[in-house]
Order: C-alpha cells, then sequence, then structure tokens
C-alpha cells in the first residue's frame, strides 16, 4: 500500500504508532491537555493516550477552544507526534500554528481520509515532510511510500 497525504501545517519528518479514532473528537473536554488522555467519557477510544502518536481524525466536533488544548498539549509535551485529518479544522489548526510561533516543536498535520486512516490502525508510521507514509510491514521491514 502507498499513500502519500497533502501537508496541511507542515513540519519536520514525523513517525510513531498511529492511533486511528473510530469517532470524531472534541479536544475541548475531550482531551486531557496535561496528559494527552482522551477523557470524553462518551468516546470510544476513551483512556487511550496521544501523545506521541500519528493521531488520525476521522473527523473533529467544533469547539473554539480545541486550538487552546492543542497548544497546551504541544506546551506539555503531550501533543502527537503528527496529525491526520479527514477534513482540516481551521480551528484545531490553529493551535499549531501558534505553537510554532511561539518557537515550540509543533508536529506536522496532514489530510488523509477517514477511510484510508482505518487501514493505518495500530501500525507504526513515518511520514516525510511531503506527506509520503512508511509503516512497518508484519515482518519488521518498512513499506509504503
Amino acid at each position: 500500500m502507498e499513500l502519500t497525504a497533502e501537508p496541511l501545517i507542515p513540519g519536520a519528518p514525523a513517525s510513531g504508532l498511529c492511533l486511528a479514532l473510530t469517532a470524531p473528537i472534541s479536544f475541548w473536554g475531550g482531551v486531557d491537555p496535561r496528559s494527552g488522555t482522551i477523557i470524553d467519557a462518551r468516546h470510544p477510544e476513551r483512556g487511550r493516550n496521544i501523545a506521541g502518536t500519528v493521531l488520525a481524525l476521522p473527523g473533529t466536533i467544533g469547539s473554539s477552544s480545541a486550538s487552546a488544548v492543542l497548544l497546551e498539549l504541544v506546551h506539555a509535551g503531550k501533543a502527537p507526534a503528527a496529525l491526520l485529518m479527514d477534513e482540516p479544522d481551521a480551528i484545531l489548526l490553529l493551535g499549531l500554528i501558534v505553537a510554532r510561533e511561539m518557537g515550540w516543536p509543533t508536529p506536522p498535520a496532514f489530510r488523509l481520509s477517514a477511510e484510508e486512516q482505518k487501514a493505518l490502525s495500530g501500525r507504526r508510521i513515518m511520514l516525510s515532510a511531503a506527506g509520503r507514509l512508511a509503516f512497518a510491514a508484519a515482518d519488521g521491514e518498512t513499506s509504503g511510500g
């Protein structure tokens, strides 16, 4: 499988285990900004931690405070290594832009369809700055674009 994601917020190459959420999430009230743990009691991935993952978002639930939560995650060192978004969320992405302006290491964000995200769940993903995805195959070798 060869995938390329569209860069939304460019950055350095990133890697991590892919946490592909099965439902949209609100960062405001849904993610603890101090730990990176999903705390929304109704979310299917409640209790999972997004820190250091390649976080695949099939959708987001809007709140103008989402950017502040993502900014806090970056500042606390609990942000995902990268974001994969089905659709760009300007408010959420604003948190990454502000973090970069503050000089903090900022994860890149990419657009990749929710359908393509599902196939990446639980796999170690490596993303180039241009959005090429590679992942660890079953035998431990790297494959992909």
